[in-house]
């Protein structure tokens, strides 16, 4: 009978390995990188971005720069009932009512423009540029989006590890509780060691119910950011790796050349030069334009007329040349408005290159300080431990009050709390300088 009762208890505990196995496995772990992948295939943010970049793409194509000719047709149709009276040259008169006639009549024509003063060049590159702007645009919703990304999945992150110390903490008030219940029941301690312990573990419940609660949040907004693409249950990687190959100089001078608001800034002042281009062109110089023309017209005539039916076809061509001699000067204003307005994006950019570089030196400082902090929690999480396990063994041999064992106790937890929060805002803080130096999209991290 003993051997039975054995047996079922080994079966019991295998089935529940089993069972705790089958759910560990099926909680899934979201990597960074299958976040990002996610993000970019599925943030409606980015979607947004990547369909005005095919609507930019089209505009600058063949079929919207004005180097096509234009091809229309006309056709019309024309029925008349009459009352004739008709008189002719030899004296004769004929009077008609109600005599019929019709017109047909069906036109292809062309147009064709030769030469516009070089407008239409300068158009075209001008919807390149744009194009290329929009990639831009485009280039800044992903960076933005991907930077928020990792805001949020690191929080989730972050939260996870508290969470864990929490219930950590939690292991140890509960044994804590325990001890103090056995301790007042041999008479060994008094009630209020019991009601202090009971305290304690009400507040760490009270914690960890909330941190569960955010967490359970926080990871709904980074489905929000995935496009909706996971479900509540799933975990995040905790594990945090920093580029610590990453070269301040280089950096820089990739922030110079490669940083998103600059190259924007750049195509701005491209897209105004072809502007100005484009308006001296259509005041200073002539359009030709080749046109030509297929007609065919048919008559039906009443009984009045010489001849019965007439029909007619024709091709007709010529040139046109059309030549703004003088506006009364709308668009000399407008070109000196625009190189205004051109110089003051100059001035802008150059700006902007200042602040840029300030801002980057600024990311870079953070970042290495937060490395700093976030090695000094790491030796005190070493320190807070270790004085917890000292205290932990006094507390258990009564050479320790429980309020010393509390705050030896809080202090390893903040000093876990804290740890934490130095990794995350480090990690952070290195993304934010690649952001700024244009390398988010090219490097792994």
């Amino acid at each position: 009978m003993r051997k039975a009762k054995q047996m079922n208890l080994k079966l019991y505990i295998t089935c529940s390995l089993m069972v705790f196995g089958i759910y560990a496995n099926a909680q899934q772990v979201l990597s960074a990188e299958e976040a990002v992948e996610l993000a970019l295939d599925h943030n409606f943010g980015i979607k947004i971005a990547n369909n005005a970049i095919e609507v930019a793409e089209n505009n600058a194509g063949i079929l919207n720069s004005g180097y096509l000719p234009t091809l229309n047709g006309n056709a019309g149709a024309t029925y008349n009932v009459d009352n004739t009276e008709a008189e002719f040259s030899n004296g004769e008169t004929t009077v008609l009512n109600g005599a019929e006639s019709s017109r047909y009549n069906a036109t292809v024509n062309l147009n064709y423009v030769l030469f516009d003063g070089l407008g239409r060049k300068y158009n075209y590159k001008r919807l390149k540029e744009e194009y290329q702007l929009t990639a831009l645009d485009a280039r800044e919703t992903i960076e933005t989006t991907i930077v928020q990304l990792f805001s949020i999945y690191y929080t989730v992150a972050q939260l996870s590890e508290n969470t864990d110390a929490l219930e950590e903490t939690m292991v140890i008030s509960k044994d804590r509780l325990t001890r103090a219940g056995y301790q007042f029941d041999y008479g060994q301690n008094t009630k209020l060691e019991v009601l202090n312990a009971e305290v304690d573990i009400n507040n760490d419940s009270i914690n960890l119910i909330n941190i569960k609660q955010q967490l359970k949040n926080t990871k709904r907004d980074l489905n929000v950011v995935m496009g909706n693409q996971m479900s509540d249950d799933f975990d995040v990687n905790t594990e945090v790796r920093f580029l610590l190959q990453l070269d301040k100089a280089d950096l820089l001078e990739k922030t110079k050349a490669n940083n998103v608001s600059l190259l924007q800034a750049e195509k701005n002042i491209a897209i105004s030069q072809f502007g100005i281009k484009e308006n001296k062109a259509a005041q200073f110089l002539p359009q030709i334009s080749l046109i030509g023309s297929y007609g065919w017209n048919k008559n039906n005539n009443n009984a009045a007329s010489f001849v019965a039916v007439s029909t007619n076809t024709g091709l007709s061509g010529g040139l046109n040349l059309t030549w703004d001699l003088f506006d009364g000067g709308a668009t000399l204003t407008r070109i000196r408005n625009a190189k205004i307005d051109l110089e003051n994006q100059k001035l802008q950019k150059d700006l902007l290159v200042i602040e840029i570089e300030r801002d980057f030196n600024n990311a870079w400082d953070d970042f290495q300080n937060k490395l700093i902090i976030y090695q000094v929690q790491e030796d005190n999480i070493k320190t807070a431990k270790n004085n917890f396990d000292r205290t932990q063994e006094k507390f258990k041999i009564g050479q320790v009050t429980s309020i010393e064992f509390r705050q030896a106790q809080l202090n390893l937890l903040n000093a876990e709390l804290s740890r934490n929060q130095a990794k995350y805002d480090a990690k952070l803080a290195e993304i934010n300088v690649l952001q700024l130096s244009g390398e988010l999209l090219n490097v792994e991290l």
